[in-house]
Protein backbone atom coordinates (compact mmCIF):
# COMPACT_ATOMS: atom_id res chain seq x y z
CA UNK A 1 0.00 0.00 0.00
CA UNK A 2 1.39 3.41 -0.93
CA UNK A 3 1.49 6.24 1.22
CA UNK A 4 -1.46 8.01 -0.64
CA UNK A 5 -3.49 4.83 -0.44
CA UNK A 6 -2.78 4.73 3.16
CA UNK A 7 -4.01 8.33 3.98
CA UNK A 8 -6.95 7.93 1.59
CA UNK A 9 -8.08 4.93 4.08
CA UNK A 10 -7.28 7.37 7.34
CA UNK A 11 -9.61 9.17 9.43
CA UNK A 12 -8.79 13.11 8.93
CA UNK A 13 -9.67 16.56 10.64
CA UNK A 14 -10.98 18.96 7.41
CA UNK A 15 -11.76 22.20 9.57
CA UNK A 16 -10.28 23.25 13.21
CA UNK A 17 -12.37 26.61 14.35
CA UNK A 18 -11.80 27.47 17.70
CA UNK A 19 -15.21 25.70 18.97
CA UNK A 20 -16.16 23.72 16.31
CA UNK A 21 -14.03 20.98 14.01
CA UNK A 22 -15.24 19.01 10.60
CA UNK A 23 -13.86 15.45 10.36
CA UNK A 24 -13.70 12.57 7.82
CA UNK A 25 -14.27 9.46 9.08
CA UNK A 26 -15.70 6.22 7.48
CA UNK A 27 -19.19 6.04 7.05
CA UNK A 28 -19.52 2.88 9.69
CA UNK A 29 -18.04 4.59 12.14
CA UNK A 30 -20.29 4.95 15.27
CA UNK A 31 -20.69 8.20 16.95
CA UNK A 32 -18.33 7.10 20.03
CA UNK A 33 -15.96 6.67 17.22
CA UNK A 34 -16.20 10.08 15.61
CA UNK A 35 -15.93 11.65 18.81
CA UNK A 36 -12.90 9.54 20.00
CA UNK A 37 -11.12 10.67 17.12
CA UNK A 38 -11.76 13.84 17.10
CA UNK A 39 -10.80 14.57 20.82
CA UNK A 40 -6.76 12.68 20.22
CA UNK A 41 -7.01 14.69 16.75
CA UNK A 42 -7.69 17.83 17.91
CA UNK A 43 -8.64 18.03 21.68
CA UNK A 44 -10.98 20.33 22.92
CA UNK A 45 -10.14 22.11 25.89
CA UNK A 46 -13.85 21.97 27.67
CA UNK A 47 -15.11 20.32 30.53
CA UNK A 48 -18.00 18.52 27.79
CA UNK A 49 -15.48 18.18 25.13
CA UNK A 50 -16.26 17.35 21.42
CA UNK A 51 -19.86 16.47 20.61
CA UNK A 52 -21.41 15.78 17.01
CA UNK A 53 -23.88 18.76 15.40
CA UNK A 54 -27.09 16.86 15.51
CA UNK A 55 -29.93 17.07 12.28
CA UNK A 56 -32.03 19.91 12.83
CA UNK A 57 -29.25 22.36 14.33
CA UNK A 58 -29.82 25.66 12.97
CA UNK A 59 -25.61 25.35 11.83
CA UNK A 60 -26.33 22.40 9.66
CA UNK A 61 -28.34 24.59 7.80
CA UNK A 62 -30.64 21.83 6.46
CA UNK A 63 -28.13 19.42 5.49
CA UNK A 64 -27.20 16.15 7.34
CA UNK A 65 -25.66 15.19 10.14
CA UNK A 66 -23.19 13.02 8.08
CA UNK A 67 -22.84 14.18 4.81
CA UNK A 68 -20.71 11.78 2.23
CA UNK A 69 -17.33 12.52 1.05
CA UNK A 70 -17.05 13.80 -2.62
CA UNK A 71 -13.65 12.69 -2.81
CA UNK A 72 -13.10 9.32 -0.56
CA UNK A 73 -15.77 6.83 -1.47
CA UNK A 74 -17.33 5.16 1.91
CA UNK A 75 -16.48 8.01 4.03
CA UNK A 76 -18.48 11.51 5.92
CA UNK A 77 -17.70 14.60 6.89
CA UNK A 78 -19.12 15.27 10.46
CA UNK A 79 -18.79 18.87 12.62
CA UNK A 80 -18.08 18.82 15.98
CA UNK A 81 -19.07 21.53 18.10
CA UNK A 82 -17.08 22.63 21.54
Amino acid sequence: MTDANHQASEPTVTRRGSLDMQVCVPADWSDDQVVEFASIANPCGTVDGWGIRREGSKYLAGAPERRICEDRKGFVHITLDA
